[in-house]
């Protein structure tokens, strides 16, 4: 990794303004080192989140890559402060070669009170960089001030695995997401299955047995379940199957999807083996007696394929996960796009949990 040199502005007991007038400061200031640096134009992220749980937050930060917001606005909430205390931080390449360009990120720390919630608007607003989308994430809760920060928004970043009710979770986001491009953490986990499903039934010869799919058994680690139901809810809003609500069945849940040609058992299984939020399987069965596996394993997904006659072929899909690790990065670079078929899952995945 390139080295960075950083230039640093602190102040306690201050205001929006002269937290502004302090990065249009430092900005100039940067410029008069080097012409080389630009400021980043890409995207705000601002940021709500406990002071006791911040460094677990920086250091997932720390894991984004290449995808970091040109501005970072971190909101650090402590119970009973009262005054606004900011350390702004300039990051930029600590070489510039003549003739070249190297953008510079920003990171600004507000220490807020919970006083401070009820307006956090009117604070942040002066911050955020004009002209530019801007990325809100509450990982801490704090729904209060999120709704504060909606209309200086275009986007808010959820985790509906972080949400102890899957109902609960597939409600909100679905209730968000008629306000605001919504970009789930537990939708992007789920990415690499969709692909590998989509994959398997993509060649023409195979594209019939879509519509032969007689059951289908989605394995998740215990406190994900609403990253099953939004992969079930992507098959069935992509093959045109209605839902009906889960019932307890055997330990798991179960319901049952209407297809044209007949009823898909849908089967939910909670695997405590499974070490990291997400998936950690997929069974599919047709009519015409073929059941095609995937589970998570070393190095990618784990696929199998048992056919008719009961032989079986097995191999593994290289590359097939990005690892929690990356999970944030994809999440602010999926709030640059736009994914159609979140929605439509999500809809069914509420459904199915009600």
């Amino acid at each position: 990794m390139p080295a960075t040199t950083d230039t640093v502005w602190r102040e306690q007991d201050t205001t929006p303004t002269a937290i502004e007038a302090a990065i249009r400061h430092l900005e100039h200031q940067r410029v008069q080192e080097n012409p080389g640096y630009v400021q980043s134009r890409v995207l705000n992220l601002v940021l709500i989140v406990d002071r006791a749980w911040s460094g677990e937050i920086a250091n997932r930060l720390g894991k984004v890559g290449r995808f970091h917001p040109s501005r970072t606005i971190v909101c650090s909430i402590e119970p009973r402060r009262t005054a606004i205390d900011a350390t702004v931080t300039l990051s930029g390449a600590a070489e510039v070669k003549a003739g070249e360009l190297a953008p510079v990120r920003e990171t600004l720390v507000l220490s807020l009170g919970q006083q401070h919630l009820a307006g956090l608007d009117t604070i942040v607003d002066p911050l955020v960089k004009t002209d530019l989308p801007t990325l809100i994430w509450a990982p801490h809760g704090h729904q209060e001030a999120l709704e504060e920060l909606l209309d200086l928004s275009q986007i808010v970043l959820i985790d509906t695995v972080e949400e102890a009710d899957p109902a609960t979770a597939m409600r909100h986001a679905l209730a968000l997401s008629e306000r605001i491009y919504v970009v789930d953490l537990a939708w992007l986990r789920s990415t690499p299955w969709r692909e590998r499903i989509a994959g398997t039934f993509d060649p023409p010869n195979r594209r019939r047995d879509l519509q032969a799919i007689s059951r289908m058994e989605i394995r998740h680690h215990p406190e994900s379940p609403a990253a099953a139901l939004l992969l079930a809810g992507w098959l069935a809003s992509r093959l045109g199957w209605d839902p009906s609500p889960l019932v307890r069945h055997d330990g798991g849940l179960r319901a049952r999807l209407h297809a044209r040609r007949q009823d898909v058992t849908l089967d939910l299984v909670a695997d405590p083996t499974q070490s990291v939020p997400g998936l950690a399987g997929i069974t599919v069965q047709t009519a015409r007696g073929e059941t095609r596996t995937l589970d998570r394993g070393q190095g990618g997904l784990r696929a199998s394929l048992t056919r008719r006659d009961g032989t079986t072929e097995a191999w593994t899909a290289l590359g097939a996960s990005r690892g929690e690790g990356g999970i944030l990065g994809e999440g602010i670079r999926q709030a640059l796009l736009r994914d159609r078929t979140y929605v439509p899952a999500l809809r069914i995945a509420e459904a199915l949990a009600r």
